[in-house]
Parts: C-alpha cells; structure tokens; sequence
C-alpha cells in the first residue's frame, strides 16, 4: 500500500467488504487514527493484534509495519481515517491506551459520544478543503466564492459521490495553512473525548466496581457546572441510584455528602470569578448558583477566611 508523506494531514472515510486489507511493511512516517462507526476490523502493528468494532479508536505511531484489514466474518468494516502528526500533548493522553509501542486502543467510547465523534470527523473532512472568503474589494463591494463565508465544515449533500451515502467520502488532503489547523483541532476533540471517557487498553467493564465509577460521575457532574441546580435527588437521578443510596456511597468514597461537595465547588468557582472578572459580588453569587449574596459571603468565608470582597481587595493588593 502506498505510504502518506509525513508532511501531509489527511483524512478519509471507507465503508469496506471482506476481502479489504492495507498491509504497510515499513509503517509510515504519519500517525494514522482510525474510528469504527460499524462492522469490525482486525489491526495488527508493533506485535499486537486486535479485533475493533463501533466505538473502538486506533491511534498507530509512525515507524512500525500496520496491517488492517475487514475482520474474519464480519460483513464489513466503516471507519473514518486520518493521517497526522500528533501535536505534543496527544502521545502524553494515549499512553494509558497503549497495547503496544506506538499502538492504542482506546475502545469502548461511550455511545453517548458516538454521534459528536462523527459529527466532528464530517466537519473535519469540509475543513480541510476550507477557503477563506474574499477580503473586501475596492468600492465596498465583497467578494464571495461560491459557497459564501469559506467551506469550513461544509458538508457534501447526500448522494454525492464523495459521502458515505453515496458511495465513499473522497480523502481531503489538509498540507498547510488554516484548512490542516482546522483538522488538527478536530483530530484533538476526537481524542479529548476518547480518552476521557473510554476504558483503559485491555481493562474490562468495572461491573464490580460501579460504585467508584459512579461517584467519580457525580464528582464530574459538579465540577463542570457547580452552580446548575443540583440537589441529591437530581444527582442520584444521573447515576440511577436512589438519593439515599448515593448519599451513603458518596460520604463512604469521599469524606463529603454531595452537598458539601456541591458547595465547595460552587466557592471555588466563585473564587475564580472574584479573580478574573468585574462582577460584583451578587453577581458573583448567582453565577456560582448561590441563593443570596448573604449565603454565599457566609460559605466564602468559611472556606477561605476572608469574605468575597476582603478575598478581592487582597488579591489586588498582590498584583
């Protein structure tokens, strides 16, 4: 199989039947990240061989010899591909993943994420065919290409010989400029919300273990929205366990009920608002979901030992 110069970002789509196979003896000097969207394929690289399904992202390295194909008895194999050249935070992200040096796994992506993965690499595939608009010309007038402010993210219609529904997707080939950054950043959201979510290489279902998963998934709930609404019930109601169940597994892994945790989240996150913005502190308050300013000044203090305008006032006087 021919072998993508390294230099080059590229990204494809194949909807592939038994009997398809890419064998590269020598590797290739790009990075290749594949994600199943249905049927499975068998991956060999670096000594480790693996049967993928939907759900499943393969990230090989550069250097060492790939051999893909449609797996034995499966009907057929779908997948987005990309050709690339990780930026240096993305090897840190896998290594957890890795079956082997320069070989990862990282399966079992929850099927909540399924349709943004895919999402993302249709948006990737417009991108790297992205043209700016035209600058404005002599007179006022703007110049337009034909399909208006630039192709980021333009999808071909269905049918088209060059989606999936008609027929393949046609590989885009991003080499420089703004369409290969646009790729790359879909490349990276991809990863992001893999590696966030998906299980360990080689690491079952925890079954035996929901407990922790559970309330690592309120923990998560909370931290990324402290000052949403959230009461026992709805947390319990996230992770499907009674408000009581919840409550004693959560104090019993964490030292905290979930309303103390919620309530510490909430003043740190008011914290940062006192840091970086000119809100005042009423605003502050209910920004970080607080029922009063009164409340809020009295938990503040409590965590930090200041109230929220001393905390302010000081900060100011350190800079």
């Amino acid at each position: 199989m021919s072998v993508p110069a390294a230099e080059l970002t590229i990204v494809g789509h194949h909807d592939k039947t038994p009997g398809y196979a890419t064998r590269r003896t020598t590797g290739s000097p790009s990075w290749l990240l594949m994600w199943t969207q249905a049927g499975a394929g068998l991956v060999e690289q670096a000594g480790a061989s693996f049967t993928v399904g939907a759900g499943d992202l393969v990230v090989l390295g550069s250097g060492a010899a790939q051999f893909y194909r449609v797996a034995p008895g499966a009907g057929r194999w779908r997948f987005w591909w990309v050709h690339f050249q990780p930026r240096p935070s993305w090897p840190g992200w896998l290594r957890a993943y890795a079956l082997a040096p320069g070989c990862h796994l990282v399966g079992g992506v929850p099927g909540s994420l399924h349709e943004r993965i895919d999402r993302t690499f249709g948006r990737a595939l417009g991108d790297a065919r992205w043209v700016p608009p035209l600058v404005e010309m002599a007179g006022g007038e703007r110049g337009r290409e034909a399909g208006g402010e630039g192709t980021a993210g333009r999808e071909p219609p269905e049918g088209d010989a060059g989606w999936p529904g008609g027929g393949g997707v046609r590989p885009a080939v991003a080499v420089a400029g703004a369409g290969r950054e646009l790729v790359m950043g879909a490349v990276e959201e991809v990863l992001v919300l893999a590696t966030a979510s998906a299980r360990r290489a080689g690491e079952p279902p925890r079954m035996d273990d929901a407990r922790d998963v559970r309330v690592g998934r309120v923990l998560a709930l909370i931290a990324a929205e402290p000052g949403a609404p959230h009461s026992v019930a709805s947390l319990a109601r996230a992770v499907a366990l009674s408000p009581s169940r919840l409550a004693h597994l959560f104090t019993s892994e964490t030292g905290r009920t979930p309303m103390q945790a919620v309530r510490q989240a909430r003043v740190r996150h008011a914290a940062g608002l006192l840091e970086v913005t000119d809100m005042d502190v009423g605003q502050v308050a209910a920004a970080s979901g607080f029922v009063s300013p009164f409340h809020f000044s009295r938990a503040f203090k409590r965590e930090y030992g200041l109230p929220p305008r001393d905390y302010r006032a000081r900060l100011r006087r350190e800079r």
